[in-house]
């Protein structure tokens, strides 16, 4: 259903997502209307680590003189959505947090199986919660994925979403102009 897939236009390509609406209506029900919201928009992929997951969904990083802050920002906190059968496999998209009931914007795609992220995988601080998967252009994600970053594990030159949005959407964002 189109109403479950959002679409992400990147600096490095696009990809889309399939959100759990109804295996994670709190999870990724939240992420659908951050989408819907245009909160995405112009936020950046603020962390990468090679042979493990891109992260991004943190508002601050829409303001490169923040840059020692990103990864502290985020909208409303919302409450822990563990499924059993969602794992944080290659391809998965999971919620980032600090600890319990910490999760709001911020976001982490696997690039490769971190199983040992699930919730019901041994004693850990901060559980991350799946909520949906790519569907195209995992490509993208694998080539964020090998950028060169620098202190915090921050890519060197930035990766931006310039638009995200719903498939479904009547009016999605329109491409801007090179000037």
């Amino acid at each position: 259903m189109a109403n479950d897939i959002a679409v992400f236009k990147t600096n490095m390509g696009t990809f889309k997502v399939k959100l759990y609406l109804e295996k994670s209506p709190i999870t990724a029900g939240n992420f659908k209307q951050l989408v819907e919201s245009g909160f995405y928009n112009e936020t950046k992929f603020h962390r990468v680590i090679t042979d493990f997951m891109i992260q991004g969904g943190d508002p601050l990083s829409k303001n490169d003189n923040l840059k020692k802050k990103w990864g502290t920002g985020g909208a409303e906190r919302i409450k822990d959505e563990f499924i059993r059968g969602l794992s944080n496999v290659r391809g998965s998209l999971s919620m980032a947090n600090s600890g319990p009931n910490s999760g709001s914007s911020q976001f982490f795609i696997n690039t490769v199986n971190n199983d040992f992220l699930d919730w019901d995988k041994g004693d850990q601080r901060s559980k991350h919660p799946v909520f949906g998967e790519i569907i195209a252009g995992m490509d993208v994600i694998d080539n964020i994925s090998i950028v060169k970053v620098g202190r915090n594990d921050i890519p060197e030159k930035n990766i931006t979403i310039s638009s995200a949005f719903m498939e479904s959407a009547k009016n999605p964002p329109k491409e801007k102009k090179a000037a």
